[in-house]
């Protein structure tokens, strides 16, 4: 059984209406459903940053824009 590895990480508040709030404290084995719920999870993720992080490497497996931050 594969261990969780990914986590979802952001500056701005994680909320999502149809997501129990746990969701965004646990980490994921899959790393398609871990982007598929920090996609979700913030108001506007073309202008709010969101990432998954690979929790053993520190890599950023993916990041949405922040127009706020750029760069």
């Amino acid at each position: 059984m594969p261990s969780a590895q990914f986590r979802i990480e952001s500056r701005y508040p994680l909320v999502g209406r149809l997501l129990p709030p746990s969701a965004f404290k646990q980490l994921y084995t899959d790393p398609s459903l871990a982007v598929a719920v920090a996609v979700k999870s913030v108001a506007d993720p073309t202008r709010q940053e969101v990432r998954v992080v690979h929790v053993p490497s520190g890599e950023i497996i993916f990041r949405t824009t922040d127009a706020a931050h750029p760069g």
